[in-house]
Parts: C-alpha cells; sequence; structure tokens
C-alpha cells in the first residue's frame, strides 16, 4: 500500500492556494511525535510499502527521511517537495527514490504568482542539479491549477522544457477546498479551462499521430489506458482503499490533506495494522450514479464525502467529463494504431504502482 508520511508540517513557502498551515492544532502537530521503532513496527508488516515523503515540506526534515529509508530498503520510495532543498539530499540516497514529484505550476510568471518571487529559477536550478547528476527516477511535475492558469500554455512550457526534462506532467485543480468566488464568472474560467483541455489533446495526439511519441500527460496517459483495456477503476488516487496517510502523532488517515476531520481517521500506527485499514473507506452517491463513474473512479473521497460547494460541485464535475470525452473522441485513432502496430499498448501503461498522482485533476 501506498504511505504518506508527514515528515513535518512546516514549510518553507506561503503559496497563495494552500491548504496546509504553519499554526499547529491538536490535529496536526509541526513534528513526529511517534518512535522511529512505532513507525518501522507498523510499516514492516506491509510485504511492499510505497513510502511518499509529505508534508509541509518533507525535506525541512531530511534526517527523518534518511532513517526511514536506511530502515526500508526493500520499499518503493517518493518525495513530494517543492524543490527548494533538493539539492541537500545526498547523492546515495536521492538515486534510491523512485519517483520525485516537484511543485511547479507552469511558467515562471504562472509559478511565482502562486509561490512567491523567483521560485521558479529557484526550482528549476536545483531540478537541473540532479538530473545532470543522472537522476534516473520518474522526474515528475506536478502542477496546481487555479485562478491564473493558463492550462495550454502552461503544461505546455512544462512539457517542452529540456533543461531540465521533465518525464511527466500531472495537475489538480484548486477547486473544493478553496473559496469559489476567487474565480470570479467560475462558468466562464471553466469553459477557458476546458478549451485548453481540448487544444492539449489535439497537440497530444498530433505528437502521437506524427512522431509515435507519447507525452508523458498523466491524466491523458491514465485514462486512455483503462479505455483501451476496458478497465473499470475504483478511486484512482487509492485513499481509503489503498492509501493512507501518517499524521505526525501516528494517527492514520484515509487522505492528506484532510487531518481535521475526524470521520477521516481510520487507525493508528500504534494500534492498527495495514490489513486492518485496507478498503477503510469508499465512495458513494452521487458519484456512484454517475455515467463516467467506471472511468473517473470518483475523483475525490473527501469532495464526495465533504461537499463544500454544493450545487457547484457538478461544475467541478464537469471539467472532468469534458477530459474523458475529449480522451474518448481520439481513442479509436489510437487503438487503430496499435493495431496496425505503429503504437505499442504499454506506451500507455503508467503508473507502474501508485505514485501519488491522482490521474483525475
Amino acid at each position: 500500500m501506498l504511505y504518506f508520511i508527514f515528515l513535518t508540517r512546516r514549510c518553507n513557502l506561503v503559496c497563495t492556494y494552500c491548504g496546509q498551515s504553519n499554526t499547529p492544532t491538536d490535529s496536526m502537530v509541526q513534528e513526529i511525535t511517534y518512535s522511529m521503532q512505532d513507525l518501522l513496527k507498523f510499516l514492516k508488516l506491509d510485504p511492499d510499502p510505497i513510502i511518499a515523503f509529505y508534508g509541509g515540506e518533507p525535506l525541512l526534515n531530511i534526517e527523518k527521511l534518511l532513517q526511514i529509508m536506511n530502515r526500508l530498503p526493500h520499499a518503493k520510495f517518493l518525495i513530494q517537495t517543492n524543490g527548494l532543498h533538493l539539492n541537500k539530499v545526498p547523492w546515495n540516497f536521492l538515486n534510491q527514490v523512485n519517483s520525485i514529484l516537484v511543485s511547479i505550476d507552469g511558467t515562471a510568471a504562472t509559478t511565482d504568482y502562486y509561490r512567491g518571487r523567483s521560485i521558479y529559477r529557484k526550482i528549476i536550478t536545483n531540478v537541473n542539479e540532479i538530473s545532470k547528476r543522472g537522476f534516473s527516477g520518474d522526474l515528475i511535475a506536478r502542477m496546481t491549477i487555479s485562478t491564473h492558469t493558463d492550462i495550454f500554455k502552461d503544461v505546455t512550457h512544462l512539457l517542452l522544457l529540456e533543461n531540465p526534462h521533465f518525464d511527466h506532467i500531472h495537475w489538480q485543480l484548486d477547486m473544493i477546498w478553496s473559496d469559489k468566488t476567487q474565480y470570479g464568472d467560475l462558468n466562464n474560467w471553466i469553459r477557458n479551462y476546458n478549451k485548453g483541455i481540448t487544444q492539449l489533446v489535439d497537440l497530444w495526439m498530433e505528437k502521437i499521430r506524427n512522431e509515435q511519441f507519447v507525452f508523458g500527460i498523466v491524466p491523458f496517459i491514465g485514462i486512455t489506458s483503462s479505455l483501451l483495456k476496458k478497465t473499470k477503476s475504483s478511486l484512482r488516487c487509492g485513499a481509503g482503499l489503498d492509501a493512507f496517510a501518517i499524521q505526525t502523532d501516528g494517527s492514520i488517515y484515509a487522505c492528506p490533506v484532510c487531518p481535521e476531520f475526524k470521520d477521516f481517521k481510520v487507525g493508528s500506527i500504534y494500534t492498527s495494522k495495514p490489513s486492518e485499514i485496507e478498503n477503510s473507506m469508499s465512495i458513494k452517491p452521487p458519484c456512484l450514479e454517475c455515467e463516467e463513474y467506471l472511468i473517473c473512479g470518483g475523483r475525490c473521497l473527501f469532495t464526495n464525502h465533504h461537499n463544500f460547494w454544493g450545487e457547484d460541485f457538478h461544475l467541478v464535475c464537469s471539467t472532468v467529463k469534458h477530459l474523458i470525452n475529449e480522451l474518448k473522441r481520439i481513442e479509436p485513432e489510437i487503438r487503430q494504431m496499435i493495431k496496425e502496430k505503429i503504437l505499442l499498448e504499454k506506451q500507455f501503461n503508467y503508473p507502474e504502482f501508485n505514485n501519488s498522482c491522482e490521474i483525475i485533476p
């Protein structure tokens, strides 16, 4: 299973869209209070753990990261980071990490608008450094899409970067958690977003058609793979199913972003076993009744259980339906290219394991 381990709640940035807080609460202790022995006792009950180092900014506690990696040599490791301390991780450890998800939101102007002046440049410098040193894992640009994003412009900027080159691009919408009034005319923002998605799909297909090359756009690859294989999907992020968050106090939640909601607490490292928390929460209506449920899987467990936007929930879902329909539009051509052996179906097999890319934005 996948475990998000909060190495710290502290962060060295104050991004405009972030729901994390640097103010301690009963449910969000800033630093780890459990012992390494207690954590390892729990994790070693899982024969194939995937560890996602998370925060706050996890690389503000590199010491704890190194301790965990030393003691779990058989695990797969991910880091979700803002990238500002990537250059401080010892190389012999960094090169054992399977995937690094770097928070970057597109162009320099877009990234710096959300994250602070010159942050884009600092991220690029550090990612370049680990690339030049030969990092061989999956390098993922993890975007947050919010009010000032041009989805087509910002995604293509990251796709076409050469120094550094990101293997994959993934994004999440800054919706449901945030105040919807920040978007002004929400319907108009979504129309523009959907228009950009159509442009991206056309660009993606043009590259496939002309060069037999599949750009690493995670939502496109993941959904297309399901369409090609005709597989039914459960909640793609795995929250509450096979993905859980270990908070700084050792409590375990179904999702890493809602420790203040006690109904999402499913256990603790002191009293639970991995087998006991698996499949402990699931999607419920209205998602179960949606025509795209078997492709979407429910999008977000928290939103499904706690809908902050009321009736406007359907507007967020409309972005997912548009994305799926645009990929259905090009699916027959991709299927034909596979039949003619111009493409290989395995080019759409991603991710190899749950690397915390939720697939559905």
